[in-house]
């Protein structure tokens, strides 16, 4: 048969189906629903195919839309010593080890009929997204080629950070987070970089048909207000409308697979600080949300409704005023009273005065407490997880839209809700900035709320003269902050804080995202997720459905804090904090109101504007971080060898520990790898049971003779209760050494006796 004649039988076919078809819909009967054909375009590498559904048991309701999904992890743990943690602005916390491996976490959400319309929502274990770090992240996709440098770019990619405070740092664009990190390390951002892209790809690779669905649950005990006086600042009518000084909400999108009805993966927002691990902590590990995070996908693993390779990120939402210290703040001293209110301060000084966790009387640098804390998230997001489908909300609407701008936040001219024209000013630090908060004081005796003369350590006088004196019309413009810091009009050796700032949203449906490039404080929080939801009604925006708003940040630079005017005038260390002056969150709320329209199916015509771009200081920023010289056993030991050994019997309940001979860590971050196992005898054969990405089991690296450069790695494991008595294990460290005068890094093994539970 030719095919001229293939074709007319075809079409012959094809009409003779679709008059069937209109015959039996008239004469009453309702649509086949057993036989659905989805004209969705699915990525094959550089292909599309289009899947038929014709299971019962795997039908998708008429009330939810189709969007492409796809979720992604991947290992973002960069040099875990001798590299100063990023959080507490302390040059004394270096890393010695590792706790928890830190990861990327991506969820891409796309239109199925455009395949161009979607962005990527990252959730990385790290203090905040960074201007840096989106740039590397956005290049390595350009490099991955086609289709990754075509649907992915500036615009539909939000780079968030979980705000722990328990990272390796040196990774940021600017100034004033590399001073305490003595500059930039290249290996320490690589690392964050290599693993986004990762995730990205993997999230990709994943893409499938499914659908959203929304829902949240309230977790009453993992945080609280740290800063209620200013809080109180707010009006008395606005702080009427809500039970709590904090948000104590958790909201979960769900990623679910079509074609079999197994969950991908889910996001969820919530607002606690990521200082459950103390500023005296120097073991690397994703604090609270990283806890969280771990505890929800080891729990779904086998369960027979989640796909394989299930990813859970847990993003933070407003989070400036909060903290996860929620017995509160007292003075560690001989009075042990409750800290001063207005100032967080004992006997007129703050050093003192620390937020307690759950578990503050353990001697563990905040493990216990952090450890708590992320459970509370995740018992309350698994509760909601399992119950989703009787209360969710579909995500329902074909719109899949992202926008992101740039701009110079130096001064922009806007006009106030009030009516008046305002500005904002270049970016600069008042003097409670340095008080640091209950989570974590700082020293020389500043203090919170200061909006007077500051008396603190006179010396900071001369200091914040010397680097740059504030301009009266600065002053005027930042009123009521004294000024310490005039970091914004500091650009040498190069800009110290941004003053170009990130204004990105994303839609899906009736969802909304603000991504923030600050901490959002509670009510600042409150009211831009409200302005958003107001400007998405009038507008229609969300064809009749009652919009969702959630917010997540610190993202994609870290523009520090965002506090509303009210509390901005309290001065304590939010407002202190909040870079561009008293109008800095109008200001916000302000651009994203106007640049709302282009998130619509019909959206204006005219060009959506880029801004002016901020500076990549990748490769001029300053480093005086040491690399590793190299390194050498003990004499008559190689590397591997056990110093200390394992017991031959182990109780539940106790620790185990091993001493090895080491090597630098830095040599070999091992991402998608370990450092360290604990192997399980198994029906005659060693498997994996833990590996650094278990809470319990820990890795220390310490250096025993700078000169002749040896070290040794103590790994210990804290017994679950519920191990089986009888069983046999064994701890196994992998290292990686670097030979003198050739500087080739040896790879090799280490291995402690068998031990037993018992």
């Amino acid at each position: 048969m030719t095919r001229t004649h293939i074709a007319a039988a075809l079409s012959a076919a094809c009409v003779s189906l679709l008059v069937i078809y209109q015959l039996l819909l008239s004469s009453g009967l309702s649509r086949f629903e057993f036989l659905s054909i989805y004209h969705v375009p699915i990525r094959n590498g550089s292909s599309f195919q289009y899947p038929i559904f014709s299971s019962p048991d795997k039908e998708i309701s008429e009330n939810e839309t189709l969007y492409m999904l796809g979720v992604g992890k991947a290992d973002i743990t960069g040099p875990i010593v001798e590299i100063n943690m990023m959080g507490y602005a302390d040059p004394n916390q270096v890393g010695s080890g590792l706790r928890q491996r830190l990861y990327s976490r991506a969820f891409i959400v796309g239109d199925v009929r455009i395949p161009e319309d979607r962005f990527v929502y990252l959730v990385l274990d790290t203090q905040s997204g960074d201007t840096a770090i989106r740039y590397g992240i956005l290049e390595g996709l350009l490099r991955l080629g086609s289709p990754y440098s075509t649907v992915y770019g500036q615009h539909n990619v939000a780079v968030t950070g979980t705000h722990s405070h328990s990272g390796p740092g040196a990774w940021l664009n600017y100034l004033l987070p590399q001073i305490t990190s003595r500059g930039f390390d290249k290996q320490s951002y690589q690392a964050i970089v290599d693993g986004a892209v990762l995730s990205i790809k993997k999230a990709h690779e994943g893409l499938a048909v499914g659908h959203l669905g929304f829902g949240s649950i309230e977790v009453k005990d993992a945080n609280i207000n740290r800063s209620p006086f200013a809080y109180l600042a707010n009006p008395n009518e606005e702080r009427q409308r809500y039970e709590h000084d904090v948000d104590k909400t958790l909201t979960m999108l769900r990623f679910q697979r079509a074609e079999d009805g197994l969950k991908l993966g889910v996001l969820t927002w919530f607002p606690v600080h990521g200082t459950s691990m103390l500023g005296n902590n120097t073991l690397i590990s994703g604090d609270n949300k990283g806890v969280a995070a771990s505890l929800f996908e080891k729990s779904v693993k086998d369960r027979g409704d989640v796909a394989q390779g299930f990813v859970a990120g847990f993003s933070q939402a407003n989070v400036g005023d909060t903290s996860p210290n929620v017995l509160g703040a007292y003075c560690e001293d001989e009075s042990g009273e409750e800290c001063n209110f207005e100032d967080s301060t004992c006997g007129g000084r703050n050093e003192p005065c620390h937020g307690r966790g759950p578990f503050f009387r353990e001697k563990d640098q905040g493990a216990s407490s952090c450890y708590e804390i992320g459970r509370r998230q995740f018992v309350a997001a698994k509760e909601l997880f399992d119950t989703l489908d009787e209360k969710k909300t579909p995500i329902k609407g074909s719109a899949v839209r992202s926008l992101h701008t740039f701009q110079d936040f130096s001064n922009f001219t806007f006009q106030h809700p009030n009516g008046s024209t305002v500005n904002t000013c270049p970016a600069a630090l008042g003097y409670s900035f340095a008080a640091g908060t209950t989570d974590g004081p700082g020293a020389f005796d500043f203090k919170q709320n200061n909006t007077g003369s500051p008396n603190a350590n006179p010396v900071w006088s001369v200091v914040k003269g010397f680097i740059h004196e504030p301009s009266e019309e600065q002053k005027i413009c930042h009123h009521t902050k004294p000024i310490l810091l005039d970091v914004g009009e500091i650009e040498k050796p190069y800009l110290w804080t941004p003053n170009i700032v990130d204004i990105q949203l994303f839609r899906v449906g009736q969802l909304l995202i603000i991504v923030s490039p600050g901490e959002a404080t509670t009510m600042a929080g409150r009211r831009w997720k409200e302005a958003i939801a107001n400007s998405a009604q009038s507008l229609a925006l969300t064809d009749g459905m009652d919009p969702i708003v959630v917010l997540g940040g610190p993202a994609n630079s870290y523009t520090h804090y965002i506090s509303t005017e009210e509390e901005y005038g309290v001065q304590r260390y939010e407002g202190a904090s909040t870079l561009y002056g008293p109008h800095t969150l109008n200001a916000y709320i302000n651009l994203t109101l106007t640049y709302i329209p282009y998130l619509a199916l019909r959206h204006p015509s005219t060009p959506f504007p880029a801004g002016p771009l901020p500076p990549n200081n990748v490769n001029n920023s300053l480093s005086f971080i040491r690399g590793v010289f190299y390194d050498r056993a003990p004499f008559f030991k190689n590397f591997g060898d056990t110093v200390l050994e394992t017991p031959l019997n182990v109780a539940p309940g106790s620790t185990v520990m091993a001493t090895f001979v080491g090597a630098n860590p830095r040599n070999d971050l091992r991402l998608e790898e370990s450092y360290a196992v604990v192997e399980q005898y198994v029906n005659g054969a060693w498997i994996v049971s833990r590996d650094d990405s278990d809470w319990d089991l820990i890795f220390e690296w310490r250096r025993t003779n700078s000169v002749l450069g040896t070290s040794e790695v103590d790994i210990s494991w804290h017994v679950p209760g519920f191990e089986d008595p009888g069983t046999s294990y064994r701890i196994k460290y992998y290292g990686a050494a670097k030979t003198a005068g050739s500087g080739e890094i040896v790879q090799f093994e280490g291995m402690s006796r068998l031990f037993i539970i018992a």
